[in-house]
């Protein structure tokens, strides 16, 4: 299985340029699995505090529309999340997967833990969903979501140990200066999992907007980082062996009952 990290520039008129590359990327590693950002599709929302639902509704709007053309970027899974509005009218920040053979995503998890600080006023913006974290299946894995701040309540990837999954995936959207420790914690929920961790993040030039620092990463069952991003290699695809993180589960400190 060929699976597939990146960091994504989201200000208007990067995004566009940018999924092009993300294609031919794909296209020459021939990768199946693609995980993206978090809310990767349009400008970063919660980098201010000043609340507009009219900016909320363009940015659920512009995902459609990139969500709709998601069979152009060529991988045969896809993961990412995207800004919606409940029959009740809730903002949520939703998880969803995609696969050649169900084009109209599925949801399956809405982020429940929040940050509300500088630059990530994500509880100003939208509500948190239900202290769920459900399985997704696509190609014949098991898959978990940890959404970026979800990653360092490191008992969901004991949870996810316990769910069997295969990939760990966290899509991002954090600040630059701090990936060291974003990768260490990645590392870390690789090992709790006893799954492959795949994080992809957003990523903009500092001091053009929001604070984002880019830097996705593939780690294996034990934490070995595998590849990462940067600016001069925004994308990067990995093999790995499922079967690898299915024999972790037996392993330590997997098997040590809670």
């Amino acid at each position: 299985m060929k699976v597939t990290v990146c960091q994504l520039d989201p200000r208007p008129g990067q995004i566009e340029s940018m999924l092009p590359q993300l294609a031919a990327h794909i296209e020459a590693e021939k990768s199946d699995f693609l995980l993206l950002p978090e809310m990767g599709f349009a400008d970063w929302l919660a980098g201010d505090n000043e609340v507009d639902p009219a900016r909320w509704d363009a940015s659920v709007e512009a995902h459609e529309t990139q969500i709709a053309n998601l069979g152009a970027l060529g991988a045969k899974a896809i993961m990412g999340t995207r800004p919606i509005v409940t029959a009740s009218g809730s903002r949520r920040n939703e998880a969803y997967v995609w696969t050649v053979d169900a084009p109209v995503p599925a949801g399956f998890h809405h982020k429940y833990y929040l940050p509300d600080e500088p630059g990530y006023w994500e509880h100003s913006w939208y509500d948190r969903g239900p202290k769920q974290f459900e399985v997704a299946g696509a190609l014949g894995m098991r898959l978990g979501v940890q959404i970026c701040t979800e990653m360092w309540f490191f008992e969901w990837a004991r949870h996810y140990a316990a769910s069997r999954i295969d990939l760990l995936c966290v899509p991002r959207a954090t600040p630059h200066g701090n990936q060291p420790k974003w990768l260490a914690g990645g590392q870390a929920a690789a090992v709790c999992s006893g799954a492959y961790c795949l994080s992809s993040n957003l990523w903009a030039p500092e001091g053009s907007g929001a604070n984002l620092g880019g830097v996705g990463w593939i780690a294996d069952p034990e934490g070995t980082l595998l590849a990462t991003t940067d600016e001069t290699k925004p994308f990067v695809t990995v093999e790995i062996d499922l079967k690898a993180a299915r024999a972790a589960k037996s392993g330590y400190p997997r098997y040590v009952p809670e």
